[in-house]
């Protein structure tokens, strides 16, 4: 029998919290747990870790489980894509201290996939509204009826309709809002159906929104257009080395589906590139009329912009500073800032990979973490696998067919790693046993 390594975490305050009868966050006792050993399971969930990480499943069953956030204290808050049971927010509770959630809660009758914290709040987004929940003293949400709305309204035509979140330190809150399109066509997935000039749909959608993390009520107006051209950003967070946001972006789909005269299948599953960027005000990243060719490593002019899968484009489009295997569904993405991991994972980047749809006929990619490397604030080296075997099967056909799939990813106060999965609810947590440094 495989022999489990018992894991000391650092000492901090659990917080144990009990519920009225009417549903609302009441009262909270703090029960210290000091240097609480944590087990991580047999089999590392199910996953295969680089040398000296461990795993464990710290919740299950949650139901759509999107983008997570951890307290100071350890408690977990999950955004579920629809709400379960009327709560759309869960609050997930350790109160023993063995790294296995034994209380779960929650409040917010929405669905959708943002969630954050920062400076004493709780955010929370539906795919049309940002809410805040004031904090209290042991960091669990006030004001559960009655969130403040910052901002409303937001563009909801149902495809690409995640509300993402992230912060700078200037009090800023940046909202994704995907377009509402595959690549601006006339009509929509329509094989030979050309590309609108200009793009309509960048207007409202398509790039990432800039509003005030504290002013109430905001609209469309009140806020920035910080960035344009990405067609789908779900995973982005706030690089704090260079005080810069960084995005991921899912690309494009459909190449061989409608134009099977200028891509192969095969082209058509690997192209194009899911892409990182660095991001500053004011940037394009050219959707819909290019695309990052990670094979060429070149711009390509979209084939609805006339372009043949050669022709290079896009002169005053930024440049990916990562760029991945197509139709992979990056919808987490991390800084890493803790203390319990290696030095080298330090200030560096986690991609959540979801696994999509538009690799058939060939094996369909992603269900794993990667991890790129940092320094100063710049990738430093190759992406590498991090952790795999969320699928559980070696060979997925259909999206369907993966058991568990990546979606979002949060840092605990010791430093480790948290990761959702949206198909079955599933809670990762995942470890570094600090001898082995």
């Amino acid at each position: 029998m495989k022999k489990i390594t018992r894991l000391p975490i650092k000492s901090f305050m659990y917080t144990a919290c009990f519920i009225a009868s009417s549903g609302f966050l009441s009262s909270c006792n703090e029960a210290k747990a000091t240097k609480k050993e944590i087990e991580p399971d047999a089999n590392n969930a199910g996953l295969t870790l680089p040398t000296g990480f461990t795993a464990l499943i710290a919740a299950d069953s949650t139901g759509n489980a999107r983008h997570l956030a951890v307290n100071k204290n350890g408690v977990i808050f999950v955004k579920l894509n629809s709400a379960k049971d009327g709560k759309g927010v869960l609050v997930l509770t350790d109160k023993d201290g063995d790294g296995k959630v034994d209380e779960k809660t929650g409040f917010g009758n929405y669905g959708g996939t943002g969630i954050g914290i920062k400076d004493g709040y709780l955010y929370a987004s539906s795919n049309t509204t940002v809410f805040r929940y004031p904090l209290d003293e042991n960091q669990l949400p006030t004001q559960t009826e009655k969130p403040d709305t910052i901002v409303t309204g937001l563009l909801d035509r149902r495809q690409h309709n995640s509300k993402s979140i992230t912060f700078d330190n200037a009090g800023n809150i940046y909202v994704n809002i995907g377009a509402f399109s595959n690549s601006c066509q006339e009509e929509d997935r329509k094989k030979g159906s050309p590309g609108m000039m200009p793009c309509p749909v960048l207007d409202s959608a398509g790039g990432i929104w800039q509003f005030k993390a504290n002013k109430l009520n905001q609209v469309y107006g009140d806020g920035i257009r910080y960035a344009t051209g990405l067609r789908n950003v779900v995973g982005l967070d706030w690089n704090q080395q260079n005080d810069q946001l960084f995005v991921m972006q899912h690309g494009r789909d459909q190449l061989h589906g409608l134009y099977p005269d200028l891509y192969t299948e095969q082209q058509s599953a690997e192209l194009p590139a899911e892409t990182m960027y660095a991001i500053n005000k004011g940037d394009d990243a050219g959707w819909p009329y290019i695309y990052y060719d990670q094979q060429q490593q070149k711009k390509i002019v979209a084939p609805e912009y006339g372009g043949d899968g050669k022709k290079e484009g896009g002169e005053d489009a930024i440049n990916p500073v990562v760029a991945f295997p197509g139709h992979m569904a990056p919808n987490g993405l991390l800084f890493y800032t803790g203390n319990m991991f290696p030095e080298r994972y330090k200030n560096g980047a986690f991609i959540a990979f979801h696994g999509s749809w538009n690799r058939s006929p060939e094996k369909q990619e992603g269900y794993m973490v990667v991890f790129v490397p940092f320094k100063d604030g710049k990738p430093s080296g190759d992406w590498e696998v991090f952790a795999k075997g969320f699928a559980g099967i070696n060979k997925v056909v259909s999206p369907g067919d993966a058991k568990h799939r990546p979606c979002g990813l949060a840092q605990g106060p010791d430093g480790s790693l948290y990761v959702s999965d949206d198909s079955q609810g599933t809670i990762y947590r995942i470890l570094y046993n600090d001898d082995k440094k």
